[in-house]
């Protein structure tokens, strides 16, 4: 074996069993921050035991499971899971996934909390270890398969779920609207250096406006009725014009005169969210039928296919990769000092860059927290935290769960449906606020 493979075996097994940093094995793979590199570790747990979690809702997996699996009732009985496993697949057993992960990531948010340097000894843990780690993911998992009074258990938590998912939508408005300015100040202040900004602005605009003037006009079309769908007029009618309302608002004189960088970008973010948020909300309402010709009529559905399969797919996919694009931005776009200066208007000097090591035959490792964490390890994993009860109760249908299944995650929900549509006003709410508060209290926003 080569000198430099040993190496590279050697780092990652450090990365495994020690406080080294996580890198690929390819050394002509983009140089990565030690930071970036814990929080892509933490997001993949995640992902394993969300995709896990939608795996036990599917009947489809378990029928396919049952017949190419060899042995399979067998093993079942052999593993006390109940006939063809029914204990290890359905809403109690995600509850049961998704309480180990919660725990998980709970017990290290308290764990980290105060942490303000990389050096010390919890540090250490959060940053590497990855393998014990990982083995005390699946304990944790594992544990809530054991649990006494289970009936009970899955009563309480249900309501903790609930909460905390919640909490975790309100953060995730939060992040979206965030995620706006930042676009738009980024953009805004490379114009210094570049002209042509000001073209990429008013062009991914002038999409998005168009993107969301679209969907707007698609729901008028088939998701209204003459004689019924009375909620999803009005709700149409009202979410269009808070759009349009947040739009003016934005590039109203008062407000920029105490936010110049303010403009029309954010509004379109917003506008098209909350159109899907809209569609999302719509598709996920029970279906309604009116009377003609002596026969039942569905009205209100998608059109392009015959009941609610077409439409479930979209929007659970639309819906996933949300979920999934909000954990990412949160967990691997932090205030460090290079994002804070783009925030401020100032581009970080060349020379300002960070420490480099050498990885023999691996990934370069830039090891970005010498000086002190860039990011609260605490509120890091209090939002895995409340992302693991997001996708509990998304996956499970949230209070219908005794007969969900991930093939029909949003039919017929009113529970979903009055979800979604708070969530487009409070997301029009949070970013109204931001426009507000500058002019409301200038001193502070000012210091």
């Amino acid at each position: 074996m080569c000198p430099a493979h040993s190496c590279a075996v050697f780092l990652q097994l450090a990365c495994c069993c020690g406080s080294a940093a996580c890198s690929l094995c390819c050394g002509c793979c983009p140089k990565i921050k030690q930071s970036t590199s814990t929080r892509f570790m933490y997001t993949l747990f995640f992902i394993l035991v969300t995709v896990t979690c939608v795996i036990m809702m599917s009947p489809t997996v378990e029928t396919a499971m049952q017949e190419n699996i060899p042995f399979y009732t067998e093993m079942c009985n052999k593993l006390n899971a109940g006939e063809n496993c029914s204990t290890l697949v359905g809403y109690s057993a995600v509850y049961k996934v998704c309480f180990g992960m919660a725990c998980f990531f709970f017990l290290f948010s308290v764990f980290t909390i105060r942490v303000q340097t990389s050096t010390g000894c919890r540090a250490a843990v959060h940053n590497g270890f990855w393998l014990f780690k990982f083995v005390a993911l699946l304990a944790c998992c594992a544990g809530g398969f054991f649990l006494p009074n289970q009936e009970r258990f899955l009563e309480v938590w249900r309501y903790v779920g609930a909460a905390g998912g919640f909490l975790f939508i309100i953060i995730q408005l939060m992040l979206l609207v965030q995620f706006a300015h930042r676009w738009n100040q980024n953009w805004s202040s490379g114009v210094k250096y570049n002209k042509i900004w000001y073209a990429a602005l008013a062009l991914v605009t002038l999409v998005l406006f168009s993107v969301a003037v679209g969907a707007l006009v698609f729901m008028i079309m088939f998701y209204t009725d003459p004689e019924a769908c009375f909620l999803n007029k009005l709700f149409l009618g009202v979410n269009g014009g808070l759009c349009f309302i947040v739009s003016l608002l934005a590039i109203s004189p008062c407000i920029q005169t105490f936010q110049p960088t303010t403009g029309l970008l954010q509004s379109a973010i917003i506008s098209v969210y909350v159109m899907y948020l809209t569609f999302s909300a719509l598709a996920s309402k029970p279906i309604e039928m009116v009377e003609r010709n002596g026969k039942n009529v569905t009205v209100c559905i998608f059109p392009y296919n015959s009941g609610l399969q077409s439409e479930t797919n979209i929007v659970t996919g639309i819906g996933t990769a949300i979920l999934f694009g909000c954990i990412l931005y949160s967990c691997l776009i932090s205030t460090t000092k290079r994002s804070s200066t783009a925030l401020q208007g100032r581009w970080m000097p060349p020379g300002e860059d960070y420490d480099d090591e050498k990885t023999a035959g691996g990934q370069n490792v830039k090891y970005d927290e010498r000086d002190g964490t860039i990011y609260s390890y605490c509120y890091f994993h209090f939002v895995f935290f409340l992302g693991s009860l997001y996708v509990m109760m998304t996956v499970t249908n949230w209070f219908h769960y005794e007969n969900a299944k991930i093939e029909r995650l949003l039919e017929g929900s009113w529970s979903v449906f009055w979800i979604k549509m708070a969530s487009c006003w409070v997301c029009l709410f949070l970013y109204m606020w931001t426009l507000l508060v500058p002019m409301l209290f200038p001193k502070r926003f000012q210091a």
